[in-house]
């Protein structure tokens, strides 16, 4: 599958990319029906399965539950195979959410992630933000801090999972890459996609199918409305392996019909 680059910092992820929050977290979720989180096997096979339909970007965080613990056992013997894009800000404990963007907090989250994943560094840092993204940046220079510790060789590639557009697009002026929200029924944050766009700046899309809200669209029309804009991958947060099949499907699908991508083997057909 083809990779496509976040910004100039030599990371390159797959224009799909699997989101985790299902393996360490089922609690305060906003998906439609209850899960059970997968025990070891069903992890492991989900890990590999995504590997062999060609994905290489693992989405994780540490309000993700165990997701980060998890991952670091899954991948150890597999690292350089993927792209691990992990966050600050955003803790989960005792069923429960709070937030902490002082600089000592994310120095210290980001070397627990570290030990967590168990890798000496860590592809993509976000700030998983609680909604005030802008107080967020002006307020504790927590891209400043992130930008540090990219300095030190620890973190590849930095930026925000953001909650609104002038936030976006503050995040995106100084970062790599930003995380925003966009499907075809939510479209607010289509100026920070855009201002990426012409300013060399890497874009990953959450909440592409609306947290599974949006059954009434088909995957297809999903993913291609997505990649009409300058967008580098989508976050699919699944455990089930067919739907992410389908996913992986409907991306490949638009980019052999656009010439983007040339995939031999796909796993529908």
């Amino acid at each position: 599958m083809k990779k496509f680059p976040i910004a100039q910092t030599g990371v390159f992820v797959t224009p799909i990319g699997l989101g985790t929050v299902k393996l360490g977290r089922n609690q305060g979720v906003k998906y439609p029906t209850s899960f059970k989180i997968p025990d070891d096997k069903a992890a492991a096979n989900l890990i590999a399965h995504a590997k062999a339909l060609g994905i290489n970007l693992i989405d994780t965080a540490p309000a993700y539950g165990s997701s980060e613990e998890r991952l670091g056992k899954l991948v150890k013997e597999q690292r350089h195979d993927w792209v691990i894009c992990s966050k600050v800000g955003e803790e989960f404990e005792n069923g429960k959410s709070y937030f902490n963007f002082t600089p000592e907090f994310v120095q210290q989250s980001c070397h627990r992630s570290l030990q967590r994943l168990k890798t000496d560094y860590i592809d993509v840092m976000l700030v998983h933000s609680d909604g005030n993204d802008t107080h967020i940046i002006n307020h504790y220079g927590i891209l400043d801090v992130l930008a540090d510790i990219k300095k030190q060789g620890l973190i590849r590639a930095i930026g925000m999972s953001t909650k609104t557009k002038t936030g976006g697009l503050l995040a995106a002026e100084k970062s790599d890459v930003v995380m925003v929200s966009y499907n075809i029924e939510y479209k607010e944050d289509e100026a920070v996609i855009d201002y990426c766009a012409t300013h060399d700046k890497g874009v990953l899309i959450k909440k592409a199918f609306g947290s599974g809200h949006l059954c009434h669209n088909p995957i297809q029309d999903s993913v291609n409305f997505i990649f009409s804009k300058n967008v580098t991958s989508i976050i699919v947060g699944t455990i089930n392996l067919r739907h992410l099949e389908e996913n992986v499907f409907a991306v490949n699908k638009l980019m052999l019909r656009t010439g983007i991508l040339s995939l031999p083997n796909t796993a529908l057909e």
